[in-house]
């Protein structure tokens, strides 16, 4: 199959904590800048309530950081399948339903993408999880069609799907030289995927390659995870979690769950909430610990700290230990997190990755010896511990490191092209 020199569609990589739009036009790369010179944007709203507008991406989470007053939204895909879809928030004391939420997204990245390329797409290729929702093909099903209904009411008039392992396998094959036998990793900010395909300079213009695909896997669990571990295990003890009330019974544990998740850390600004704290308070034995909470939630600093948490866990993949600057919530307050204990904390999400890969080894009935090569993509590929878990069940597959943020975009690119021309 030749491709088009310029396409006529796009191909969208909707990320949990980035995405991307790709648009193959001959001689040029086909990631779209989308904020700036940067090829990503991160998926994250700012509603700025001094100037009444939204802001995306970077400039979202720089004008936040400012302290500017507004609601702050991240990690917008882990909304599909999820119980909150149907559920709205309150926006400048106006309730925003979360699917609009999404369809504001959507709307932008497309918006974005058309004004940097002087046209408009009509049609577009939508990268998805192998399972978008574990273990429920119903509400996984209904995500798909969710994200395929956004689409099309921003004005994409046919809307199809390619895996996102898929997508980056296409990337990869661009290159090689002869037929292999490939696991891509794709660990994503929500999802872990894998899938086992055949790859070769002979098949990477068939437009069927349905036969390639010797084995898909995947389990919800990807970085955003990770930062909500490491929140819980070394962050959250700082504010209360885990003490005990005066009746020897234990802290709620599910505030604490919410601060260390960044879609529901809002929820802890009700006024509903605010009063069941204070009713905790009058039975808590670790009055300080609860102060700092009741100064975190009074400052609406939920997302400051997650975001401190997310960049520790980078820090910690390369360095024994990082400082969590906490003074804006009490004066002198730093906190060291340890590499030994997030390893440690992180130990069950890694386990349960590795087992999901293996898995996809038994279903496509190969030996460990017959894999050439791992295929690492995604932000939270860069984990050490995680790789080495993964690397050790296939000890003879080299190594090759994708476009962490980019090689499924690349790949939708590809895809988009052949589908629509």
């Amino acid at each position: 199959m030749t491709l088009p020199t310029i396409a006529q569609a796009c191909g969208i990589d909707f990320g949990t904590s980035n995405s991307t739009v790709g648009w193959h036009h001959a001689g040029h790369s086909p990631l779209i800048p989308l904020e700036n010179n940067e090829e990503t944007l991160p998926s994250v709203v700012f509603f700025d309530y001094e100037e009444d507008r939204v802001h995306f991406g970077r400039s979202a989470l720089d004008i936040y950081m400012q302290g500017d007053e507004g609601r702050l939204m991240r990690s917008l895909k882990s909304l599909l399948g999820s119980n909150l879809l149907d559920g709205q928030t309150e926006v400048q004391g106006r309730a925003l339903p979360f699917r609009q939420l999404l369809t504001v997204f959507i709307a932008e990245l497309k918006r974005r993408a058309e004004a940097h390329a002087g046209r408009t797409f009509e049609h577009a290729v939508l990268g998805r999880p192998v399972f978008f929702v574990d273990d429920n093909p119903k509400a996984d099903r209904l995500a798909q069609d969710t994200l395929a209904e956004i689409a099309q009411s921003v004005g994409f008039g046919e809307v199809s799907f390619q895996l996102e392992p898929i997508a980056a396998a296409m990337d990869y094959e661009s290159v090689i030289t002869r037929e292999e036998r490939v696991l891509v990793v794709d660990i994503g900010g929500g999802t872990s995927d894998f899938t086992l395909v055949r790859l070769s300079p002979e098949r990477r213009n068939l437009s069927d390659r349905q036969s390639d695909i010797l084995a898909t896997g995947g389990v919800h669990i990807g970085g955003t995870d990770f930062d909500r571990v490491l929140s819980l295990s070394q962050a959250m003890p700082l504010f209360g979690y885990r003490t005990q009330l005066k009746n020897g019974a234990a802290m709620p544990s599910g505030y604490y769950f919410n601060l260390a998740t960044w879609h529901s850390i809002n929820s802890l600004y009700t006024r509903k909430v605010w009063m069941e704290l204070q009713d905790v308070y009058r039975d808590a034995l670790a009055l300080p610990l609860l102060d700092r909470l009741f100064s975190l939630i009074n400052q609406r600093a939920g997302h400051r700290l997650a975001m401190q948490i997310e960049q520790a866990k980078i820090d910690l993949c390369a360095a024994p230990t990082a400082d969590l600057d906490l003074t804006h919530l009490e004066k002198g307050l730093i906190a060291r997190f340890e590499q030994s204990q997030m390893e440690l904390a992180l130990t069950p999400l890694i386990d349960s990755i590795g087992r999901t890969a293996h898995g996809v080894l038994l279903d496509a009935g190969l030996r460990d010896d017959q894999i050439d090569t791992l295929y690492f993509t995604g932000g939270a590929s860069a984990i050490p511990w995680l790789r080495q878990r993964i690397a050790s069940q296939f000890p003879t597959a080299r190594h090759v490191e994708g476009n962490r943020f980019g090689s499924i975009g690349c790949g939708l690119a590809l895809e988009a092209a052949r589908r629509y021309g």
